[in-house]
């Protein structure tokens, strides 16, 4: 949900650049049906007490890794949207963390007790002392003025970076001496 902010962030440095919302309606995205199965894994996996069934911890991480490559496929569709490919390389990293630590995502004690949050394993998280790869595990925490608070990584921060240039960008600003930046759609 931390991605809602960097969305909320695209739109309004869009805006003070000049930039058009209405300009995001032209990107051409390929595949979107990608990004519906990989939330739809995504909800099989982690159903979180909102859908009445619960998922095996073993099948659960297949789903999530799943989704990861309906994901990266989707990336791979639109790589010539800018922004995109820094959203795939931050996807990469969660992932490469992921696998390493047995299908989840590892979260350190202080982004826990940062967030206010207090669990062994929740969903796709869990909370080890020495996880493999540390530097790309969940470790810092959303600042609690923030909406959406929850912990991330340097994977989700680079996907996040990617979802605001992409927006940004997509919006077509105004460059001062250089007018609007070009149409970056998609050729299909």
């Amino acid at each position: 949900m931390v991605f809602l902010n960097f969305v909320a962030a695209g739109l309004l440095i869009g805006v003070l650049l000049g930039g058009r919302v209405r300009a995001l309606a032209r990107l051409r995205i390929r595949s979107w049906w990608l990004a519906y199965l990989a939330i739809a894994l995504q909800i099989a996996a982690f159903p979180s007490g909102v859908f009445p069934w619960s998922t095996p911890d073993s099948v659960a991480s297949v789903l999530w890794v799943s989704s990861y490559a309906a994901l990266g496929a989707l990336i791979v569709r639109n790589i010539r949207v800018p922004g995109l490919a820094v959203v795939g390389i931050g996807q990469m990293c969660n992932l490469v963390a992921i696998v390493a630590n047995g299908g989840h995502m590892p979260v350190t004690r202080g982004a826990l007790d940062a967030a206010g949050l207090s669990y062994h394993l929740r969903n796709n998280s869990i909370s080890l002392a020495h996880p493999h790869l540390a530097s790309l595990v969940d470790r810092w925490a959303v600042p609690g003025w923030l909406p959406l608070g929850n912990v991330y990584s340097i994977g989700d921060l680079v996907i996040g970076v990617g979802i605001l240039a992409a927006i940004v960008i997509g919006m077509r600003p105004r460059i001062v001496g250089l007018g609007r930046l070009a149409d970056p759609q998609v050729d299909t």
